[in-house]
């Protein structure tokens, strides 16, 4: 039986749990939600944009006249600075959480996106994240990076831009990788992402770019048809460990990945992503982690249609169409 077009499921190996492969489904036909693709073609400056330099945000803060990435404080953060409340234990159990989040414009142009800046662009949102691991690390547990890029995905602004929020404790599903990674080490005696690299490396069929730095691939556990893996090939565990040479790779690396997803079809591809790293925790060993960035788009079929995470993957398990090498496919063909 072959696992392209029967039914079986994979293990997630960060997270411990299963997804559910069908690829079958592909063949069948489609009547139910289409949304128009995205707009491309914006003006390079637009006077009602929040995050435009110059204009002013909502409660009058005005941006300063930038000219490449801007971070600044978020004016609707989720978390905040003070630690307010009481634990409460027992069947209905909370506790307070407290942090911190910033906002990082990518660029000063309203229509760039991180696939279309150059490399020099990219280099300075890397720096950015780079430094804002480092610096939100010494006084956060976890500090995540991510960005929601197109309306699909809830951006609230189309002007290229992703966020930082930094919590005193580490988050849910960072701590099931940490345990899932911590577990691997122990049982094997090494580094499960390092040994993902060798894998998928050797096989091939699941990668779509790799440069001395980085590997990208749709994981063999994907969940989102055309989802990406983005893995340090050395060995690294958070954003600000990277030498200069791997932030050029990344810079680099990103200018491949992202404009294969607008190739793919033909549209600005919204996704959203995230780095995941270790926590920080000066006290805690790392040895187990191995910084990556997860590239979670919704398109499915075409630019109108997406994956909708709904019935079966709610209430049971995790399910997919299109298997991880088909995808990685059809990704490696719309590499420039």
């Amino acid at each position: 039986m072959s696992t392209a077009d029967h039914p079986h499921r994979r293990l997630n190996r960060l997270t411990g749990e299963w997804v559910l492969v069908s690829p079958q489904r592909m063949k069948r036909p489609w009547q139910g939600e289409t949304k128009p693709a995205a707009a491309g073609d914006r003006p390079s400056h637009d006077p009602s944009c929040y995050l435009c330099p110059g204009n002013e945000r909502v409660g009058g803060v005005p941006n300063p006249d930038y000219g490449g990435a801007f971070v600044f404080p978020n004016d609707f953060p989720a978390l905040l600075c003070e630690r307010d409340g009481s634990r409460r234990d027992g069947l209905l159990r909370e506790e307070p959480a407290a942090g911190e989040a910033r906002v990082i414009c990518y660029s000063p142009d309203h229509s760039a996106t991180l696939a279309r800046l150059d490399d020099a662009g990219r280099r300075e949102v890397v720096e950015s994240w780079c430094d804002l691991s480092r610096d939100l690390g010494e006084r956060w547990a976890y500090v995540q990076l991510f960005e929601n890029k197109g309306a699909m995905m809830g951006a609230s602004s189309p002007h290229p831009h992703g966020q930082v929020w930094a919590s005193d404790f580490v988050p849910t599903i960072v701590a099931q990788e940490d345990k899932c990674q911590r577990d691997y080490r122990d049982g094997n005696g090494a580094n499960l992402l390092a040994a993902v690299i060798e894998a998928e490396l050797a096989e091939g069929s699941r990668v779509i770019c790799a440069n001395d730095h980085w590997l990208a691939i749709v994981p063999h556990w994907a969940a989102w048809p055309f989802e990406t893996l983005l893995i340090a090939r050395d060995d690294v565990a958070r954003m600000e460990d990277l030498s200069d040479k791997a932030r050029d790779a990344l810079a680099r690396i990103l200018g491949q990945l992202l404009p294969a997803y607008d190739a793919l079809f033909d549209t600005d591809f919204p996704y959203s992503m995230g780095w995941h790293g270790a926590p920080h925790d000066a006290s805690a060993d790392t040895a187990h982690w191995r910084l990556h960035a997860h590239f979670f788009p919704p398109l499915l079929r075409s630019a109108e249609i997406r994956k909708h995470m709904v019935g079966y993957e709610l209430m049971a398990e995790t399910q997919r169409d299109l298997t991880p090498e088909a995808a990685a496919q059809r990704l490696r063909e719309c590499l420039a």
